[in-house]
């Protein structure tokens, strides 16, 4: 029996992946542990090997499907054993040298050659009770059956995303072998059909599906917001002296090829804020009127990358353990990696609080959404020139806004401002972290 390769459990409750490239072909003989193809979840791009070597038999799905855990990708055949197609050839060969070949109209007690759909079989027919033999007739389909589809798996399951309904597909003509149609033909006919509609009634549009990990991060954000209650606390820091520490000292640090930014500083920030606050430090666990809530003794920050494909959240672990330099070298290789996708599920899991930097790209105050199984996540603005009163003078520093959301089953307002003040008076007094710092 070929030995059936299933989707298997990626962990951090993932459900489903899509294929994004099959690295190996029907026929191909593998061995234990190859990579065989390329799938991509809410995480990142995983490469998952074959548990065990042999042929390739079939592949059962097409890349840009969507498959679940569990799902059956391919069939191996092990070694010495014949795969499903070398089977049917040596059957296609036995008699006469070589394949028989019918005339339409020729009776044949073969197994019909066209493809009939279980659900759409009609059950066999009974003369006095007893079953009678199914006879077929090459070139003639039964009647009131309809010739399947000649399209590839994931050429389905592109149309389904699409809207093109199978009656459409009937209308093409498939550019693979044997107008078999393809992915390609879907996007073709379906960009032919945007505009010969014109799109609404407003003027031309274009629909583009939610696919891969923007897909994948839709999902995650909806089902955040309903199973979280999300409040959002925001408040200012003046990070005047914190600004003139990072301009000294990362000329300094350049030269050590450590790029410093103020994001280390935040981390460290609350970090800090946490030992005093740590219920914001933490999980709700368990089902509905059941739940628990795990206050983790570990800091693990997630860090919001922005890639060309969609926000990733790398992790980095034990931030209580690491200095500020630590901290920044980190950072840029992580940063790097999850640009370039070539993070591993490993440096994505095990959050216990995030941090997103908006103020980067131009933002100031925001909602940010909580990034599961956290109960909290700290947003950090753009820092810019305001008038403040220093020492009852108006001076103009260094402001930057911060937004904090919390789940308000864990939380209420009155613990979340204090955790954020706390973490204001960090970053407006920046040798305190260094002066707490283990």
């Amino acid at each position: 029996m070929p030995y059936e390769f299933k989707l298997p459990d990626l962990g951090e409750g993932i459900a489903e992946a899509e294929i994004r490239k099959w690295l190996v072909k029907e026929g191909d003989t593998i061995s234990e542990h190859q990579n065989v193809l390329e799938v991509e979840t809410d995480k990142a791009v995983v490469e998952m090997p074959s548990p065990q070597g042999g042929k390739v038999g079939r592949l059962l799905k097409g890349e840009g499907e969507t498959v679940r855990v569990g799902d059956v990708l391919m069939t191996i055949a092990a070694n010495g054993e014949a795969s499903a197609g070398e089977k049917k050839k040596a059957l296609e060969e036995e008699g006469n040298g070589g394949p028989e070949f019918l005339m339409p109209g020729q009776i044949s007690l073969e197994p019909p050659i066209y493809e009939v759909h279980p659900e759409k079989s009609a059950a066999p027919a009974k003369e006095n009770g007893k079953r009678k033999k199914s006879v077929t007739v090459i070139g003639e389909l039964p009647e009131s059956e309809e010739e399947p589809l000649a399209a590839a798996p994931a050429a389905r399951q592109l149309a389904k995303e699409m809207g093109v309904s199978e009656a459409a597909l009937r209308n093409l003509r498939g550019s693979g072998p044997g107008g078999i149609i393809t992915k390609d033909d879907v996007l073709k006919f379906s960009s032919r059909e945007i505009f010969k509609q014109n799109g609404d009634e407003f003027g031309p549009v274009e629909r583009v599906p939610l696919r891969g990990i923007r897909r994948a991060i839709a999902k995650k954000l909806v089902a955040a917001q309903r199973n979280t209650v999300s409040v959002t606390v925001t408040e200012e820091a003046d990070v005047t002296e914190l600004w003139e520490i990072r301009e000294r000292e990362k000329t300094v640090l350049r030269e050590r090829g450590v790029h410093l930014t103020f994001l280390p500083f935040f981390i460290k920030a609350a970090q800090h804020a946490m030992k005093e606050h740590p219920v914001l430090n933490a999980s709700l666990q368990g089902p509905e009127g059941e739940e628990e809530l795990v206050i983790k003794k570990y800091v693990n920050m997630g860090i919001a990358v922005d890639t060309t494909e969609g926000l990733m959240v790398p992790v980095i672990r034990d931030v209580d353990k690491k200095t500020i330099v630590e901290l920044s070298t980190e950072l840029e290789e992580l940063s790097g990696m999850a640009r370039e996708r070539k993070i591993t599920l490993e440096r994505l899991r095990g959050n216990s609080f995030t941090i997103t930097n908006f103020g980067h790209y131009g933002g100031l105050f925001a909602t940010p959404v909580i990034n599961s199984p956290d109960v909290a996540i700290l947003g950090t603005g753009r820092i810019t020139d305001k008038p403040w009163v220093v020492a009852g003078q108006i001076e103009a520093r260094k402001v930057l806004p911060l937004s904090l959301t919390f789940d308000h089953r864990v939380a209420d307002g009155a613990e979340a401002s204090k955790f954020l003040a706390r973490i204001v008076r960090f970053l407006e007094d920046p040798a305190l972290i260094f002066v707490e710092s283990t």
